[in-house]
C-alpha cells in the first residue's frame, strides 16, 4: 500500500504554497465517515479508503511540520518525512480500537519527523541513545525559555526528562558545538584562517606503498617456509614446528622422550633441518 500511496504525497520545495493549498481542500472526514473507512481497509484492503484516510489527513501533516522548522531544515522535507509517517500510521490502524486516526497518527508522524531531523540536523548524528534522542527536542524547548542553564535548572530537567544530570550537560555541549570543516576554508586570506583537521590529522609515519609492499614480502616468505618445510621428511618436519613454531613449543627432552631416542640426537635433527630450510629459502629466515 505504501508504494501506491507514495506518488501523492510527493511534496516540492518550489510549489510548497501550492501543496498546502492542495490538501487543505480535501474535507475532513467525520468519525462515522472515517471508521467506515478504516474498516474497509484493515478487513477488506480497500486502497481508495487508505487513499482517503491519507488525503483527508495531509493537512495535519503539515500542521506538526511546522512545529520543527526551526531546526533549519527545508520545510518541504519535513511534511514528505511526516507523510511517510502518516502512512504507516493508516497501514497499522485498527479502527476497533475507539480513537480517532489523527491520535494514532501523531506519534507514527512525529516518529518519521524526528528520525530525519537527527540525521540531517547536524554532519554528526547529536543523538543516538533513547536517552540522547529524548534530550535533542526537549532540551531545545528548554534552552530557548532559560537560556544557559545553572545546575539547578540541569538537575530540574534531569529529573523531569528521567535522565542522568551529567547527560543534560553533555547534550547541552553538543546543542552548543558548531560543525567544522574537515578541509582548508575557501578563503583569500589563510593567514587567518584555522588550522583545519585535514593538515594534522594525516598520519605522517603511514605509507601505503611501503605498507603493501611488507605485507606482500611477508606472505611471499610464508609460502617458501612452507614450501621448504614440506620438502622435509615428516619427523624433521616435526620437529621444526614443535620447537620453532607452535604455540607452546616443546624442549629437546620433550621431543627425546617422544622418539626415544637422546637430547642430542634430536639437536643434530634439528640442526640438520634448519640448514635445509635456510638453503631453501635462503634470507627469508
Amino acid at each position: 500500500m505504501t508504494q501506491q500511496m507514495y506518488p501523492m504525497a510527493v511534496v516540492s520545495a518550489d510549489s510548497l504554497e501550492g501543496y498546502i493549498q492542495s490538501v487543505n481542500r480535501h474535507p475532513m472526514l467525520s468519525a462515522e465517515e472515517e471508521r467506515e473507512l478504516a474498516e474497509r481497509l484493515h478487513y477488506e484492503g480497500d486502497i481508495d479508503a487508505a487513499k482517503t484516510l491519507i488525503m483527508s489527513h495531509l493537512r495535519f501533516v503539515v500542521h506538526v511540520a511546522r512545529g520543527y522548522t526551526g531546526y533549519g531544515l527545508p520545510m518541504s522535507d519535513l511534511i514528505q518525512e511526516g507523510n511517510i509517517g502518516l502512512m504507516k500510521a493508516v497501514k497499522r490502524f485498527n479502527p476497533e480500537v475507539g480513537v480517532r486516526l489523527v491520535s494514532f497518527a501523531v506519534h507514527w508522524i512525529k516518529a518519521e519527523i524526528h528520525e530525519y531531523v537527527l540525521r540531517n540536523w547536524r554532519i554528526v548524528k547529536v543523538a543516538t541513545t533513547k536517552a540522547q534522542r529524548k534530550l535533542f527536542f526537549n532540551l531545545r524547548k528548554a534552552k530557548k525559555r532559560l537560556g544557559w542553564f545553572s545546575n539547578d535548572e540541569v538537575n530540574m530537567v534531569a529529573e523531569q526528562l528521567g535522565v542522568d544530570a551529567s547527560e543534560v550537560m553533555e547534550m547541552e555541549a553538543r546543542l552548543a558545538a558548531q560543525d567544522a570543516s574537515f578541509e582548508l576554508p575557501n578563503e583569500d586570506d589563510d593567514g587567518d584562517a584555522y588550522t583545519a583537521p585535514v593538515l594534522y590529522l594525516e598520519d605522517k609515519s603511514s605509507d601505503v606503498a611501503m605498507h603493501y609492499e611488507d605485507n606482500d614480502w611477508e606472505a611471499h616468505s610464508q609460502r617458501r617456509l612452507s614450501n621448504a618445510l614440506s620438502s622435509l621428511d615428516e619427523r624433521s618436519q616435526h620437529i621444526v614446528r614443535s620447537r620453532w613454531l607452535d604455540e607452546d613449543k616443546s624442549t629437546l627432552q620433550d621431543l627425546a622422550d617422544h622418539y626415544s631416542v637422546s637430547a642430542e640426537r634430536i639437536r643434530q635433527l634439528e640442526k640438520n633441518a634448519m640448514k635445509k630450510l635456510k638453503a631453501a629459502v635462503g634470507d627469508a629466515i
